[in-house]
């Protein structure tokens, strides 16, 4: 028996919704946190992302920030000096990567710099700046080979030490924030905490996603942009914005705990693209401290980074960064 053509016909084609781009933004981690990503209207999964995004990035701050008097950071600089703490496995796996970073970052990156970043408080009505003895006082508090760990346990051994993760915790809930997207199936993506950013995927109806790239000499315009795709972090560190002047010298907000100083490599800008955000911040703030030599043999030392560091005269650039750059 011959079938009728109505049984050969093919069965008409299911109509998807079109993904749209989404907006998230919240505030958290001392910043405006803001999240891209691309999926259909009453999408479900993408519902529970948003949720779980933003609990996660809040229950991560009240744990680790320093300024919120009960997390964990807090209770380890109130018991320096006198008790171990007890930490959990999630916070041990932190506690290792900051002694991965600080070996890294040739100490550059030292979490226990805390008792420096206070005596140079940019914030201040009127700041000034710390004697040579203030200065002195602070470093013999700062190192993290003095920090002693045993499983499941830490301890400051000095009253005053303290721990501050805000030289890669931003930079890690970003990425972790992107994992969590690709977990709830959304492919497309980008994370943006304070301008530290992550993207999974492009954007939608575009080949990549364009981030700009601020001028440190006019701050609020861009001086160019970069196109990511697929899964890469870019980050970027200056001083031109939380500093202070004084006797015509600036002061920036990144202290450099080998000398107790604020940077002074020369550098107005650093930004790294790399695999993840994390490494990008790491990266760039490293760089920026080492100045544009140093720095950028530093960051074509790192396999599959790319960077270009800004003086106030020069630009020097990795030799693949044009890749992303658009012209």
């Amino acid at each position: 028996m011959t079938p009728s053509p109505s049984r050969l016909r093919p069965p008409p084609p299911r109509l998807e919704p079109a993904p749209r781009l989404r907006r998230l933004t919240f505030p958290a981690l001392g910043t405006t946190c803001e999240v891209q990503y691309a999926a259909p209207e009453g999408d479900a999964q993408a519902s529970a992302f948003a949720g779980a995004a933003v609990a996660w990035v809040q229950a991560f701050e009240a744990k680790y920030s320093r300024f919120k008097p009960t997390s964990l950071v807090s209770r380890i600089a109130a018991e320096a000096g006198r008790a171990w703490v007890e930490v959990d496995a999630d916070a041990g796996q932190l506690l290792d990567l900051c002694d991965t970073l600080y070996r890294m970052t040739r100490g550059v990156l030292d979490p226990t710099a805390l008792p420096l970043l206070r005596l140079w408080n940019w914030k201040a009505e009127h700041p000034v700046i710390p004697s040579d003895a203030q200065i002195a006082a602070a470093r013999r508090l700062v190192g993290w080979s003095k920090v002693q760990r045993r499983p499941g346990q830490i301890f400051l051994p000095e009253p005053g030490m303290a721990l501050d993760f805000g030289g890669f915790g931003k930079e890690y809930a970003v990425d972790l924030v992107a994992q969590l997207a690709a977990d709830h199936g959304i492919p497309d993506v980008l994370v943006d905490f304070g301008h530290d950013l992550r993207v999974l995927g492009t954007a939608p109806g575009r080949p990549a996603w364009h981030i700009g790239l601020e001028d440190p000499r006019r701050p609020g315009t861009t001086w160019g942009s970069v196109a990511l795709r697929g899964s890469r972090g870019i980050a970027s560190s200056g001083d031109y914005l939380r500093c202070f002047q004084l006797n015509g010298r600036r002061y920036g907000h990144i202290v450099d705990p080998r000398t107790g100083w604020p940077a002074a490599s020369g550098c107005t800008q650093a930004t790294i693209i790399a695999a993840t955000c994390l490494q990008a911040g790491v990266l760039s703030t490293t760089a920026f401290v080492l100045g544009a030599r140093e720095g950028m043999e530093f960051i074509q030392s790192c396999p599959g980074a790319e960077g270009i560091l800004l003086t106030e005269t020069a630009r020097a650039q990795s030799r693949g960064f044009h890749h992303y750059v658009v012209t």
